[in-house]
């Protein structure tokens, strides 16, 4: 069946994280295509006209307006933005004034009060981002003991990004170690792992996807192969389910949905 297509600009007055995260309101749309633009640091009126001319074009191009997330705190910018055609998202108007005004508070309209470095919060984000950074794909051993969740899974089935969102996003310190065929040999996890099993989680992958994702890295190899994948990843789920190690299938979750699986099973 053939798609609708539609564009989607995130247009912010910083960075663009904040409309880049409602972007996923567009997964609830799985029968149209989204061609996503993300314009940030649009903050003046000359950025605003800009915009206005890649949305109009958009829809010259398309032939329907485009759909624009907008995150911009300046309420002259704002409405200088929506002068050209397109259905707007804006997280001010929608979300943040009737919020505002129920709680009797004006909400802070600079760029970046969502993601500010002050509070007591963002050390622990870079200590976990470190932390992350140096456990990742068991590339050492040291504190260990401080990991709040060890991922583990076949090669390329998502732990690295996982453990990096956990830690940018929830100050979680994730470790990641793949399952390789030695461990499958000796039917049980690294050694190094051993008294860490209630901290553990898997990550688990079908086996067409993980052929895809190892050909882009090692194509025409016996790594990649599909009777590879299917055997590495028949093996790590018997062993998961042996020890008792809870998981989740990354192959069609993005690494919200996988994060928020792993911290509530962290909470049981």
């Amino acid at each position: 069946m053939t798609k609708n297509k539609r564009v989607a600009f995130f247009i912010s007055d910083g960075t663009g994280i904040t409309a880049g995260s409602l972007g996923g309101l567009l997964a609830h749309f799985p029968e149209t295509e989204f061609e996503q633009i993300r314009i940030p640091y649009t903050n003046n009126s000359a950025k605003v006209e800009d915009a206005q001319k890649r949305i109009a074009n958009a829809k010259l191009l398309s032939g329907v307006r485009p759909v624009v997330i907008m995150t911009i705190g300046d309420s002259e910018l704002r409405n200088e933005l929506k002068q050209v055609d397109a259905y707007y998202v804006d997280l001010f108007e929608s979300f943040l004034s009737p919020l505002g005004k129920e709680i009797s508070e004006m909400p802070l309209t600079r760029p970046g009060v969502s993601h500010s470095i002050t509070g007591s919060n963002y050390g622990n984000r870079m200590e976990a981002i470190n932390f992350a950074l140096g456990h990742d794909d068991g590339m050492t051993h040291s504190g260990l003991n401080q990991a709040q969740v060890i991922l583990v899974g076949v090669s390329r089935s998502g732990k690295t990004p996982t453990s990096i969102y956990l830690a940018m996003q929830f100050g979680i310190k994730a470790a990641n170690y793949p399952l390789i065929p030695e461990d499958f040999e000796r039917g049980t996890l690294p050694p190094i792992l051993d008294g860490y099993l209630d901290k553990i989680f898997g990550l688990t992958i079908k086996p067409e996807r993980l052929h895809s994702l190892r050909s882009e890295r090692r194509p025409e190899s016996h790594y990649a192969s599909l009777a590879n994948c299917r055997e590495e990843i028949g093996l790590a789920e018997a062993l998961m389910n042996t020890m008792g190690i809870p998981s989740a299938d990354s192959t069609s979750r993005s690494v919200e949905e996988l994060s928020a699986i792993i911290i509530q099973n962290m909470k049981n």
